[in-house]
């Protein structure tokens, strides 16, 4: 696992305030999957639904935060890892304000979204043409299809902000979908990066046994289910409207 390499003769607040933020990274990952999981368990709508959330969305902020600022500061830069860290910041943030502001409702805050959704476009773009175009095929120790993911979501949650501003906001099925999907992604990016992203840190039986990629494809199914099953509802309470309406 990269960490900061502090120099010996550095004062002990330094390597003390260097190992906080290491710890405070790790326990705030493990916090995040943690509450992220629950969240999938209780009802949704419930006190500890929304509590969970909570606390998903602060510990994911947090593990997110210093993965992207201290990943330049690495021995070796992991630009990878910025860029995942910001995705996974602004991810949670959006799906987090999407339930917590009226409906219908937007402002600065959204059109500041919408520039970093494609900030992360652009930077997944420029660090895979870098890859790709190096001798290695890799930047930073990544294969340029690493960064095509930036790209994919990235752009998904762009356009999904640019039609929050021109709609004026969202409601509805919408609004709890932006919600889920956002806030499940993240999920799936923090699962990554801990059980396919560090193996070493879990028995060699448990990294030959294909079991870590089990997280990840859980969390994609549970992203599948939940939508088609916000999708339907929304579609059957419009058909149900309809005949009342008639």
């Amino acid at each position: 696992m990269p960490v900061l390499q502090i120099d010996p003769n550095s004062a002990p607040l330094v390597h003390a305030a260097a190992a906080a933020l290491l710890y405070t990274h790790i326990g705030a990952g493990g916090v995040g999957l943690l509450a992220g999981a629950a969240a999938f368990v209780f009802r949704k709508g419930a006190a500890l639904h929304r509590l969970a959330g909570k606390v998903f969305a602060v510990a994911m902020m947090v593990m997110a935060g210093i993965g992207a600022c201290v990943a330049p500061f690495l021995p070796t830069p992991e630009r990878a890892s910025v860029v995942a860290g910001v995705l996974t910041f602004y991810l949670v943030l959006t799906s987090w304000t999407a339930v917590k502001r009226k409906p219908g409702q937007i402002g600065r805050f959204d059109y500041a979204m919408l520039l970093t959704s494609v900030g992360i476009v652009i930077a997944g773009a420029c660090f895979f043409w870098l890859a790709s175009n190096s001798p290695s095929g890799e930047l930073d120790g990544q294969p340029g299809a690493a960064f095509v993911m930036f790209v994919i979501i990235g752009s998904l949650a762009a356009v999904g902000d640019l039609r929050l501003i021109m709609n004026r906001g969202v409601s509805g099925a919408t609004r709890v979908a932006r919600h889920l999907w956002r806030m499940t992604v993240a999920l799936f990016i923090a699962a990554n990066a801990l059980f396919l992203g560090q193996p070493q840190v879990f028995p060699k039986a448990v990294q030959t046994s294909g079991v870590l990629n089990l997280p990840a494809l859980l969390i994609l199914a549970l992203l599948v289910y939940w939508l088609c099953h916000v999708g339907y509802g929304a579609h059957r309470r419009k058909r149900v409207g309809k005949r009342q309406a008639a």
